[in-house]
């Protein structure tokens, strides 16, 4: 159903203010860039931060842009179940094609209540859900097997896997099959959680190289593995600036650098160092993104 390079997209700020001229125009880049779907309020956009009026007007500004040309895929998740519900409601309604819900954070919920809280939310709104699972931003980690106990559920399509683990995908595909969309959440290892059994990657990187991240995943699909090799080599410093400080910081500049954007984040990010900025331009020359 989800495949490929999807971008886990940044939120542009003016003064502030989300930018909507500059997302929607960078969410129209990608597309044209050939990213095979977009992932708007996400962590990378800063969700957190985001009041729920903006949350729900920048799922509105993507699907608008989008025109059902690639899926958009609405950041829905929080740790809150009634709200995560409220807001993969409003997905649905604006037009999503699906809702990225990670596993609920601070509260640290048992094995049980993770079931207890996906299962509420897909029976609540009739949308494909994909499990987003990060237990270094929240903590917990959902286990394979209550993962395939809620891949039951016929509104449970898959997993944003950023656990880093290579054995969760060929895990997963001898518990639950093939149908089940194994999507990783870690630009680095995109390629080997490929080689394991997984279809795509939601990525970070691709906000500022959306071609060649969805060019390693074409050519993998395809079979020209050398072609695969070669463009991952050239990706893989890139995916490491990106995460030189806090994402989405990192991402942000690089766009600036392309001028699709300010770099300015909210608090409580703070601005980039001088040498993380030297380090990720660097980067970016090395993939051949800058003059």
């Amino acid at each position: 159903m989800f495949r490929g390079s999807i971008t886990a997209l940044i939120t542009p700020f003016k003064k502030g203010i989300v930018d909507e001229k500059a997302f929607q125009d960078f969410a129209d880049w990608q597309i044209k860039e050939g990213s095979y779907g977009l992932v708007p309020c996400g962590t990378t956009g800063e969700s957190p931060t985001l009041s729920h009026a903006e949350h729900n007007r920048v799922v509105e500004l993507c699907v608008e842009v989008a025109k059902g040309r690639i899926p958009v895929i609405a950041g829905t998740g929080s740790n809150s179940t009634e709200e995560a519900i409220e807001l993969t409601r409003h997905a649905k309604t604006a037009g999503a094609d699906a809702a990225l819900v990670v596993t609920p954070y601070y509260n640290k919920p048992s094995q049980e209540g993770l079931v207890l809280h996906y299962l509420a939310i897909a029976n609540a709104v009739d949308i494909p859900i994909i499990i987003y699972n990060i237990p270094g931003r929240c903590v917990i980690d959902m286990s394979v097997e209550t993962m395939a106990k809620l891949a039951s559920h016929a509104n449970i399509v898959g997993v944003k896997d950023a656990t880093n683990d290579l054995t969760r995908p060929q895990k997963m595909r001898q518990l639950v099959g093939e149908k089940f969309c194994q999507l990783s959440g870690e630009d680095g290892t995109a390629m080997a959680f490929l080689a394991q059994g997984g279809v795509g990657c939601i990525s970070v990187t691709a906000n500022v190289a959306p071609r060649l991240c969805a060019q390693v995943q074409d050519s993998w699909h395809l079979g020209s593995y050398e072609d695969a090799f070669r463009i991952r080599d050239i990706l893989s410093p890139l995916h490491e600036a990106m995460f030189v400080e806090t994402n989405p910081g990192p991402a942000k500049f690089a766009a600036s650098l392309l001028g699709k954007c300010d770099p300015e984040t909210r608090l409580p990010l703070s601005p980039l160092k001088i040498k993380s900025k030297a380090r990720i331009e660097e980067a970016m020359r090395a993939a051949g993104l800058l003059n």
